[in-house]
């Protein structure tokens, strides 16, 4: 018997009855045979881990655009901490531990520099649309591995699919992940926003404290509990009514103060702008594209505007700058 037999019998044995069986898997696109060591859902987690879209997210934007510190969030270490709060409830559950971890660690790979105002800049100019759910499968399903992708097994397609809050996820440890997502980045943009002297503990309204807590910390153990209290022995991924909608008020009332609050959306305009420049650029230059996504158009036969979407959604915020600038910002003429 092989180590991997051996975890998949652990499984069997110990997870919850409503937990992903590793063995159960819908498997993946193209069959390849199986490891003697990792199940296949550990498979997916390490090639995410491994992939160059997953090392990419350190230097694209969370909620502040390049911001000057060292502490605030970046996409990657908001993938993060969404991944330890999904894994810490999955555990707790006795659901798939390593099916959540992978979904975690690759809901975001398809997102745009500059975070959700490059994705709303690129819906707009795409006649095919752009959700970064979506182009997070593109990426897994096509993009990496110079066009073969990841080959991923379908429940962790699904699950980075469906990570956003109007997603369905089919497995518990999607769902887990679903909500994971969103308890992070209130908690964690409140706590860049406090570094950003943006608002302070005590003007967040005391009708969401009261329930929540008082700081970074409580207010992630008190959820963190409520959904494990709540999602015991459940086929459901639940929070209590009233912490729920203490939670969906937070969330609200932090889309007023902090992501539409002039200072992290000072300079949005001229990053989307930047945005609508490379891809008009590349619209009539699409001969200066890289040669990886040039042989994306020949040999699968895609639409010019998907693959420039496809080259601009994965630049890191930087490159995205430096783009603009050896293409549009006029240089020093000097006499060599």
């Amino acid at each position: 018997m092989t180590i991997r037999e051996q975890r998949e019998n652990m499984e069997a044995e110990y997870l919850s009855p409503y937990a992903s069986l590793s063995r159960n898997s819908e498997g993946r696109e193209v069959w390849e045979e199986p490891c003697d060591i990792r199940t296949a859902y550990q498979r997916d987690r390490d090639r995410i881990l491994h992939c160059k879209a997953f090392r990419r997210l350190k230097h694209k934007t969370q909620v502040f655009f390049i911001p000057e510190g060292d502490h605030y969030r970046t996409r990657l270490t908001h993938t993060l901490e969404v991944a330890q709060i999904a894994r810490t409830i999955a555990r707790a559950l006795r659901l798939n531990e390593d099916l959540t971890e992978a979904i975690a660690l690759g809901h975001d790979l398809g997102h745009t520099p500059f975070g959700h105002s490059g994705e709303a800049v690129l819906n707009r100019l795409s006649p095919f649309g752009f959700v970064h759910s979506e182009q997070s499968v593109r990426v897994v399903e096509v993009l990496e591995k110079n066009g073969r992708g990841l080959n991923l097994t379908r429940e962790v397609r699904d699950g980075i699919r469906n990570h956003r809050t109007s997603g369905h996820p089919s497995t518990l440890e999607g769902a887990i992940v679903r909500i994971s997502d969103k308890v992070a980045y209130i908690n964690h943009d409140i706590d860049d926003a406090i570094r950003g002297k943006i608002l302070e503990e005590k003007d967040i309204p005391e009708m969401y404290t009261k329930v929540l807590g008082h700081s970074v910390r409580e207010r992630l153990d008190t959820i963190i509990h409520d959904i494990i209290l709540n999602s015991m022995d459940c086929p459901e991924i639940l929070m209590s009514p009233g912490m729920e909608d203490a939670v969906q008020g937070l969330r609200s009332w932090m889309f007023e103060h902090v992501y539409e609050n002039e200072i992290p959306k000072a300079e949005e305009g001229r990053a989307q702008q930047l945005i609508v420049s490379l891809y008009r650029y590349y619209m009539d230059h699409i001969e200066e594209l890289p040669e990886e996504y040039r042989l994306l158009m020949e040999q699968r036969g895609e639409a010019r505007e998907r693959i420039i979407c496809d080259y601009i959604a994965g630049m890191s915020d930087g490159y995205a700058i430096d783009r603009f600038e050896e293409l549009f910002v006029p240089k020093a003429w000097k006499i060599l």
